[in-house]
């Protein structure tokens, strides 16, 4: 006797006003779920699908019925358990997938992103560079922060260090990409050092800072970044200000 086919389903089940949650088994044709989450839109605003981070096939099959991912939710029961699940979601006012925005708003949502941080060179005339103070670590650092999504690089120094310090500079070049590896709870992340140029210590008179995030800035000699900075920050401020004149690389790896 030959074995009957296995019939694989696809279920969809309304989870709240306007949502709907979609599975399918292992296997099902990537046509078949597109067509579900079609039909579901039709009576929903949104059509959700939660995959198992393990399961590549299954993000291969969310994405391509069209779902962007959209993060992943921890500690979702699953058999009594708590597990983690990647979420993948298409709302009803998305665009179609077949129109270029579409197809490119769909890669974006699961292809790699990483952080940006963006920082100031500004020294004195004694050739001592400007470190603050911070209120949430034990280490100094360089003045700038975290680049915000869809804002350049630039402008995001100049915005932090005017946020931070109370101070308005034009940043000048970029003198360093320095590339920092995960650690301790962070993801990698590629830190930008821009040009502050040179400015007279009595600008530490316009200072106001955010106490909030700035304990104290002062202008440190090279002696004193050593002494005050995290070993990788006191690497990148070297390698940044051997970099100035072009003597040195415009690209490292945690200041190396």
């Amino acid at each position: 006797m030959s074995e009957q086919p296995t019939t694989m389903t696809t279920t969809v089940t309304t989870v709240a006003v306007g949502v709907a949650r979609i599975s399918w088994d292992a296997g099902q044709p990537v046509d078949v779920v597109r067509h579900e989450v079609v039909a579901a839109l039709l009576d929903h605003d949104r059509v959700e699908a939660l995959v198992d981070p393990a399961d590549e096939a299954a993000q291969r099959t969310a994405t391509w019925s069209g779902m962007r991912r959209e993060g992943v939710m921890r500690g979702v029961p699953v058999d009594g358990a708590p597990a983690d699940r990647i979420v993948y979601a298409r709302l009803a006012s998305d665009l179609p997938t077949h129109e270029p925005e579409g197809f490119r708003a769909l890669l974006n949502s699961f292809l790699p992103r990483k952080r940006a941080i963006s920082q100031l060179l500004m020294r004195d005339e004694s050739e001592r560079v400007l470190l603050c103070q911070l209120t949430y670590k034990q280490d100094w650092d360089l003045p700038g922060g975290v680049v915000e999504v869809g804002e350049s690089p630039q402008v995001a120094v100049g915005r932090e260090v005017e946020e931070e310090l109370g101070l308005v500079i034009t940043p000048g070049p970029l003198v360093l990409t320095d590339w920092l590896p995960p650690w301790s709870g962070w993801d990698d992340a590629l830190c930008l050092v821009f040009d502050g140029g040179v400015r007279p210590a009595s600008i530490l008179e316009q200072v106001v800072r955010q106490e909030r995030e700035i304990r104290s800035a002062e202008f440190c000699t090279l002696e004193q970044v050593d002494e005050r900075c995290a070993d990788f920050t006191a690497r990148r401020v070297r390698s940044a200000l051997t970099n100035l004149d072009g003597r040195g690389s415009s690209y490292t790896e945690s200041g190396r």
